[in-house]
């Protein structure tokens, strides 16, 4: 090898290993050295409309799937009911009725969120109809079943810098977009949101309904987090909306 090879080599390799040291000192710790996901948090993509592809229509962009595999395996009666769904979708889709969007629906609304982070306790507020939840980083799901809930039940570990949520107790009530795609109320679900730089967070989530779903499957995004100087949650006032005749989203996507 040439010393000019050595020298492109040496450099190549001082490069990677600057960016594999700086990657974790640049995401913002808390006291106890867990990252910091203090902030107000989006996401940039369409998976409201559809978490799998769909084409664009009057209204709505198009979008790739964030689903792993592209698409959710329901099973056969599952199927019919997310078909029947869709074709109802303009009346019978939660978020045109101003309910909780639920887990993890809530994350991809095109809102933003915020995030509140305390040993104990981490709080999330979205600006969709000022829904609030709680994430116990202290306790375990109760054993006795407690009354389904709109956000659920959600506990919370870190896992290294990985923040893992497991989300039970949800209602049957919400859709997890505008297309119809849907669990039940026996649904188990886990999140994990892992910082990929100071404002970037990779958004995981695991779905397990065997009532619904053939199998398990899982989605992902990244959200980011506002940098903007006067970043806050503005107001979304959906019932006031929709009580005054304001027309609410429809989700015209074209036929899944």
């Amino acid at each position: 090898m040439t010393p000019t090879r050595i020298t492109a080599a040496s450099f190549l390799l001082l490069v990677l290993s600057t960016a594999a040291t700086a990657q974790p000192s640049a995401i913002p710790r808390d006291a106890e050295g867990h990252p910091d996901l203090h902030g107000i948090w989006q996401v940039l993509n369409t998976a409201d409309w559809n978490v799998e592809d769909h084409s664009p229509a009057l209204g709505v962009p198009a979008g790739r799937s964030v689903v792993e595999g592209g698409r959710i395996p329901y099973q056969p009666v599952a199927a019919g009911t997310r078909l029947k769904n869709f074709e109802n979708r303009a009346t019978e889709d939660p978020e045109a009725k101003c309910w909780m969007a639920g887990v993890p629906r809530s994350t991809y609304l095109p809102h933003p969120f915020q995030i509140v982070q305390t040993p104990l306790q981490i709080v999330i507020m979205y600006e969709y109809v000022h829904s609030v939840r709680s994430i116990y980083m202290d306790s375990k799901h109760p054993e006795d079943p407690l009354e389904a809930l709109w956000m659920g039940d959600s506990r919370g570990h870190w896992e290294g810098d990985t923040l893992v949520v497991d989300v039970v107790n949800l209602t049957g009530n919400t859709w997890l977009d505008r297309s119809g795609n849907f669990y039940s109320e026996n649904v188990h679900i886990v999140e994990r949101y892992t910082p990929q730089g100071r404002d970037h967070l990779l958004y995981e989530v695991a779905i397990d309904d065997p009532s619904v779903y053939a199998r398990p499957w899982r989605m992902s995004m990244p959200l980011y987090r506002h940098v903007e100087a006067d970043a806050g949650l503005l107001e979304y006032e959906c019932y006031a909306y929709l009580e005054a005749g304001v027309p609410q989203p429809s989700g015209e996507e074209a036929t899944p």
